[in-house]
């Protein structure tokens, strides 16, 4: 399709990206032509008011935000959750969406099920997206895009990684969660989901994870994004067991003000 000279007028070459999990969102507008993240913000569902749904406090939420009210040229969703799994492409039938997801997750009948190509891997991700939350971002933006944040993981972990030799550990932390994945000879060995309470949880996750393909601590990389830094105890207990332990440096594809903090924790979503 040729655009015409009134179409790229009424462009505004931006893009909303938007994280959703049970428990909140985070979302950032990005500037497309100057590659620059202008504004990032995050929510927790648990702050929102109890006596209305949480399409009810999403709605409110969101029309309080000046930034949101202007056009966007592009729109995704990212869909955080652990109701997915990996196939081969080689052995993937769309027909067969559900089967592939009884293994590790509950499915219903009336459970919706989609997946994502991951290209550089030759691996489809099949999930479960939040419909509900698909439904509302309908009725508030109109069409968009939406994928499995674990497939951003795996795409730009391989992207930048795609020439190295080593065998390598990375682990995306949230609150209570994180994503594991480990990388040989540039190509994807595992990724998994993992629940955690207390630092020693996640070491054991982290070190019984490298026993199972045959790791050796002494000679693996493990490197760290989401809500981590050099000083708190997840980053300390892994550097008790592992040499080679550092926290993860962006491409930084988009640029920001923000600390280098906030860049680790929102790393998926600024990138997508």
């Amino acid at each position: 399709m040729v655009e015409t000279n009134s179409s790229i007028l009424n462009k505004t070459y931006k893009k909303l990206s938007i994280q959703v999990h049970l428990n909140g969102l985070s979302f950032c507008v990005k500037d497309q032509i100057t590659k620059t993240i202008e504004v990032y913000q995050e929510a927790s569902f648990e702050a929102f008011d109890k006596a209305r749904s949480i399409e009810e406090n999403l709605k409110l939420y969101l029309s309080g935000i000046p930034d949101l009210q202007n056009k966007m040229d592009e729109v995704l969703i990212l869909h955080d959750n652990v109701m997915n799994t990996f196939v081969p492409k080689s052995l993937f039938d769309e027909n067969y969406l559900g089967t592939y997801l009884q293994y590790n997750t509950k499915v219903f009948d009336t459970d919706y099920f989609t997946y994502d190509q991951i290209e550089s891997a030759d691996i489809v991700n099949v999930y479960i997206p939040y419909v509900n939350f698909n439904n509302f971002f309908i009725e508030q933006f109109g069409s968009f895009e939406y994928k499995h944040l674990s497939s951003i993981f795996i795409a730009s972990i391989l992207e930048k990684y795609k020439n190295h030799h080593d065998k390598m550990m990375f682990a995306y932390i949230q609150k209570n969660c994180f994503q594991l994945i480990v990388l040989n000879e540039g190509r994807l060995q595992l990724h998994n989901h993992f629940n955690y309470k207390t630092k020693e949880d996640f070491i054991y996750y982290i070190l019984f994870t490298a026993e199972q393909l045959h790791l050796n601590p002494e000679n693996f990389k493990l490197e760290l994004l989401g809500e981590v830094n050099e000083n708190d105890e997840l980053f300390k207990m892994a550097y008790t067991y592992i040499r080679e332990v550092k926290l993860f440096e962006a491409e930084d594809h988009y640029k920001s003000s923000f600390s280098k903090a906030i860049n680790r924790k929102h790393n998926l979503l600024f990138e997508s």
